[in-house]
């Protein structure tokens, strides 16, 4: 199993589409939302590319908004891991 931790920006959350739209990809297991972080949880990845998009809703202006982070892991063996920063596309 792989999870995915995307750490919300600050001010955001993530929609209830974006949610919907994740539970109906074959590939996604469980969805679980968590203070600012949402876990995705997958029955497995190969080597054929996927891309997920989250749609955020600003509920709260922060200034000087700081990028977040994102986390993908074997769930199993969390040491093999990558990780990556996102920002506003309106910052």
């Amino acid at each position: 199993m792989v999870a995915i931790e995307v750490s919300m920006l600050s001010g955001f959350i993530m929609t209830s589409r974006s949610r919907m739209l994740l539970e109906n990809r074959t590939i996604v297991k469980k969805i679980e939302v968590k203070a600012n972080v949402v876990y995705i949880y997958l029955e497995k990845l190969n080597d054929e590319s996927q891309t997920f998009t989250l749609q955020l809703e600003q509920v709260i202006q922060v200034k000087n908004l700081k990028p977040a982070s994102i986390k993908i892991y074997d769930y199993y063996q969390p040491e093999e891991r990558a990780l990556a920063e996102y920002s506003a596309v309106c910052s």
